[in-house]
């Protein structure tokens, strides 16, 4: 499906605009730890949203009726944070030279959580503390101060929701294996997203970091011509500090959620026993062997088997499968081993769920995607019903193979990204093989894609492997006949032995002059 062009306006305030915004943010870091000066920054991103936010409101209900502008739930009504006075950007924009600039932050985060329910316990502050430097905060707030200035409405908070996504994705990559947990790089997101297309139910996420799946998920509402509001958002996160940063990267989107915090996690205290989502996009922590299996042996979300005490990949995929409604699709995150894993049960479990005929889809990716880890990934697609009607084919007994490892582009030394030309050809293909010809006609591509039969995946022993199936790409035919191209092949070739014994010799000889030779 094609992704909405950006205009000339989107281009002047796009990712160089973020970039360099988070270039000149980082240099006020001086020598404060990322995962520290990461709650500084976004906090002060989110108290410019709210306060941005509530002036417009404000501005728009003074014209009206200046009695209302005062009225709390004028503002409750339209999804827009309560800020008083003393929690107002302009206040703290003018006195942000002050030595106790740092108090007044606090004050505003604390005033600001007594008037908004929602937001409480979710702001940081602890900005008045004497080890952080006033001197960097004040020009921390002229920094902030100056994103979306003059813009107003939905474009202000748009600009400051793609600000915030910008610098959660850069704080994930400083802090290395520590960002992985609270962040899914945002390519992996948008292919699961493209995916399952959520246009509109229940999207639930089981550990849902800082939110991104559903931030995704609404802007891809927003860009296909639906409502924010058309999907009801649902999660749930074990680290407190992650639960804060997922609150606030929905509320600078405007994106009213349920999502639920305990420290005991989905398995041991599922906060939505009863949810059955529509959509399900997930990113579990890879190979967690302390997740408290040997108190869950006879729970009833191992439909297919009981997992392993030492690995909770398999236990994350039935608590994912337990929660889909009856038409109900899911997208996960998992290592690759979980793809051909026989150990402690696995194979077993991964063979009863697909003659169940609940996968529907394995894509394998890239590596270096994640910045927590580099271990190979892939993604898992799961149906509940895989013959739903409403445009969609019949796909019992199939599985399709997606090979997505030589796609993404290098983007430094360590990281890969997935292009959007290559997200589309991921989601396109799926689509197509999903929808039959509605979404375009579906072929297998060797050493990309196939679409397989339960027949073939028993000859293989149920293991899901796409390098497996998919086969060797095919080799482009030059035109040059074969008897030809050996013919000059073997003459570079003697040509090349023949160089190699001549340097040899060369370097021979030199060591020779040097003392070393024989």
């Amino acid at each position: 499906m094609a992704k909405a062009k950006k205009t000339k306006d989107d281009k002047n305030d796009g990712l160089g605009f973020e970039a360099e915004l988070f270039k000149t943010a980082d240099k006020l870091r001086g020598n404060m730890e990322p995962s520290d000066y990461k709650h500084v920054a976004l906090g002060l991103i989110f108290l410019k949203y709210i306060s941005d936010a509530f002036e417009a409101k404000r501005t728009a209900l003074l014209d009206e009726d200046a009695q209302a502008a005062e009225d709390k739930d004028e503002y409750l009504a339209d999804n827009v944070f309560w800020v008083p006075k003393e929690a107002r950007w302009s206040h703290l924009q003018a006195n942000a030279k002050q030595p106790s600039i740092g108090t007044l932050i606090d004050d505003a985060m604390r005033a600001i959580e007594k008037d908004n329910e929602s937001l409480k316990g979710v702001l940081p502050k602890d900005y008045a503390r004497p080890a952080l430097n006033k001197v960097m905060l004040g020009e921390l707030i002229d920094l902030v101060s100056g994103i979306a200035l003059n813009e107003k409405g939905s474009r202000s908070k748009d600009i400051l929701g793609r600000v915030y996504e910008y610098f959660l994705g850069q704080f994930a990559g400083a802090e290395g294996k520590r960002g992985g947990e609270f962040y899914t790089p945002s390519s992996v997101v948008r292919v699961l997203v493209e995916m399952l297309e959520p246009y509109s139910g229940r999207v639930y996420d089981p550990c849902c970091g800082s939110g991104g799946m559903f931030v995704q998920s609404e802007k891809f509402v927003t860009e296909h011509g639906g409502r924010i509001g058309d999907i009801a958002i649902y999660g749930q996160e074990s680290n407190y500090t992650t639960w804060r940063l997922a609150k606030m990267n929905l509320a600078v989107r405007g994106i009213d959620s349920d999502i639920r915090w305990n420290n005991e996690g989905s398995f041991h205290k599922d906060e939505l026993r009863d949810l059955k989502a529509d959509y399900i996009l997930a990113n579990p922590p890879f190979n967690i062997s302390d997740w408290g299996g040997d108190r869950l042996r006879e729970d009833v979300r191992w439909q297919y088997g009981v997992p392993p005490m030492g690995n909770a990949n398999y236990a994350w995929l039935q608590h994912i499968h337990h929660h889909l409604a009856p038409n109900g699709t899911a997208g996960v995150v998992l290592a690759n081993g979980s793809m051909s894993s026989s150990q402690s049960g696995e194979g077993d479990i991964r063979k009863a769920m697909l003659e169940a005929d609940v996968v529907d889809c394995m894509v394998a990716l890239p590596g270096q995607l994640f910045y927590s880890t580099q271990i190979p990934a892939c993604l898992w697609f799961l149906a509940r019903n895989k013959n739903p009607g409403k445009g969609l084919r019949d796909r019992r007994g199939e599985v399709l193979f997606i090979d997505a490892r030589k796609l993404g582009v290098l983007v430094d030394r360590t990281r890969r990204e997935l292009t959007d030309e290559d997200v589309q050809k991921i989601a396109d293909t799926y689509h197509a093989w999903r929808a039959g010809k509605d979404a375009g006609e579906y072929a297998d591509v060797a050493g990309f894609c196939k679409s397989t039969s339960m027949d073939d995946i028993r000859k293989n022993g149920h293991v899901l492997t796409p390098g497996r199936y998919v086969g060797a790409a095919e080799q482009e035919d030059d035109g040059e006949p074969f008897e030809e191209k050996m013919a000059w092949l073997s003459a570079l070739w003697r040509e090349q032995q023949v160089e190699a014994v001549r340097l040899d010799a060369a370097i021979e000889a030199s060591l020779k002059e040097l003392g070393f030779g024989n």
